[in-house]
Formats: structure tokens, C-alpha cells, sequence
């Protein structure tokens, strides 16, 4: 919704309208989500995130538009700021796949559906600093995403999986497109 409109397919609103009423029938139908699993709020927390991750590729592909055309004149502010938001919703949107994928999600995690890891986190490696029931919240797989779209490297948490470093390397790709296009442009503009 900060986006500007011309960042947007259809009415400005019509996707995060989709989003916010998915997430609360999500919350609404289980508060306690982690208490139980279930293949429909599996779903829902998915296509969630697959929503979220359209509407931001959308309007990545908007502004790369924009910025090969430049046919809308707009500011190296504004371009700036509007490419800023996009990689900070992408970072979001990585960690809450992140979060949703490792080891079958939340609901996964704290029922040991999975034996093995997707990511090694270093309280996993080295228990005597964490509690022995130390488990990765979202603000663990927030740190990830960041990390790794601003270094476009893993910092201190290892990829184990196929799925996860396929994920990590689209996360880098597109970080380094967003930086390096919306960078450029802004120079190109300034001069």
C-alpha cells in the first residue's frame, strides 16, 4: 500500500485486501496454530506467502520496467524509495517462506514431523549456548532473509537442503537486481 499506484496491477488495493482477509481467516481459524497441524491452515500459511510474493514481483516488475523506460519521469527520491520498499518486502516475504518451509513449518517444528533440518542454525551446532530447547522463531528466519539479501551470502546459518539454497540463491538474484537497477537509474537521474 506505500507503493505508488503505478507499482500496482488492478486497483491499488485489491491485493493487500486479499492478503489481510487471508490472514485473518488464517488467525481466526486457529489461534493456536501451533498447537495442531493441519493441511488446510498449511495451505492457507502458503498461499499467504505465494500472494505476498506476487504482488511483490509485480511491482518489482513494474519498477524494472520503469526503470529500463523511464517513461513516467518520475524522481531519483521517489525510485529510490519505491525500490527500497520493494527489497524490504522481499526480505519479509523470504523469511516468512523460510519460517513456513523449514522442517514443514511451525506446526512441524514443534511436532518433530522432520528429523533433519532445512537450515543449521549455530545454537544447533553448539548447545552449550542456547537452552536445550532452543528453536528458531520468525525473528531467527528475519535475520536469515536479511542477511542474506544485503550480504547476498548465508551469515552464520547454513543451508542444508536443495529447496533452501534454490531459495537463498532467487533471494541474492533478486536483491542484486533491485539494488543494482534501482542504484543506477538513480544516478543516471542525478546526472
Amino acid at each position: 500500500m506505500a507503493l505508488p499506484g503505478w507499482l500496482s496491477l488492478g486497483p491499488h488495493w485489491l491485493l493487500p485486501a486479499l492478503e489481510l482477509g487471508l490472514l485473518c481467516a488464517l488467525v481466526a481459524s486457529s489461534p493456536g496454530r501451533l498447537e495442531r497441524r493441519s493441511g488446510a491452515l498449511r495451505a492457507g500459511g502458503l498461499a499467504l506467502a505465494g500472494l505476498l510474493s506476487l504482488a511483490n514481483a509485480i511491482s518489482a516488475a513494474l519498477l524494472v520496467n520503469e526503470l529500463v523506460h523511464g517513461s513516467r519521469k518520475e524522481s531519483a527520491g521517489a525510485l529510490l524509495l519505491a525500490g527500497g520498499a520493494i527489497w524490504a518486502v522481499n526480505v519479509l516475504i523470504f523469511a516468512l517462506w523460510y519460517w513456513e518451509l523449514d522442517r514443514g513449518g511451525p506446526a512441524g517444528r514443534r511436532h518433530a514431523v522432520r528429523q533433519y533440518p532445512d537450515f543449521l542454525f549455530p545454537q544447533m551446532q553448539q548447545p552449550d549456548v542456547a537452552p536445550p530447547s532452543w528453536a528458531p522463531f520468525f525473528a531467527d528466519y528475519l535475520h536469515l532473509s536479511f542477511t542474506n539479501a544485503i550480504s547476498f551470502a548465508a551469515s552464520d546459518v547454513i543451508p542444508l537442503t536443495r529447496w533452501a539454497k534454490m531459495m537463498m540463491m532467487l533471494q541474492s538474484a533478486v536483491s542484486v537486481a533491485a539494488i543494482a537497477l534501482v542504484v543506477a537509474r538513480a544516478v543516471s537521474i542525478f546526472h
